[in-house]
C-alpha cells in the first residue's frame, strides 16, 4: 500500500486501518483498536464533572471524573449501565 501525506484533516466513511505513529489530536469516534506507544509521554483520557457524565451505555469506556470522591477525582469505567470508580469498585459519586 502506498503512503500519502496530507496537510489538512483526513476523514473516512469506512474507518482507517494500520498503525498510529506520532501525535493524535481531536476526538476519536468509534472503536480504536491496536496498541498505543506511549514512550514519548503519557496517555490522556477525557475528563468530566459528575454533573456532566456521558451515558454509561457502552461498556469499557474510560474517563477521569475530576470532582468525584469529594473533589479528589478518580478514574472510572463504564460497565454498560453505570460509571464505576476503579479505586472502590462502586458507582461514581
Amino acid at each position: 500500500m502506498a503512503r500519502t501525506t496530507f496537510s489538512g484533516p483526513v476523514k473516512s466513511d469506512n474507518g482507517f486501518e494500520g498503525a498510529i505513529v506520532g501525535n493524535v489530536t481531536g476526538n476519536v469516534v468509534g472503536n480504536l483498536t491496536g496498541s498505543v506507544d506511549a514512550s514519548a509521554g503519557t496517555v490522556r483520557i477525557v475528563s468530566a464533572l459528575l454533573s456532566a457524565l456521558p451515558p454509561a451505555t457502552v461498556a469499557g469506556r474510560l474517563l477521569y471524573v475530576s470532582n468525584a470522591n469529594t473533589g479528589a477525582g478518580t478514574v472510572a469505567f463504564s460497565n454498560g449501565s453505570a460509571w464505576i470508580d476503579i479505586k472502590t469498585g462502586l458507582a461514581v459519586a
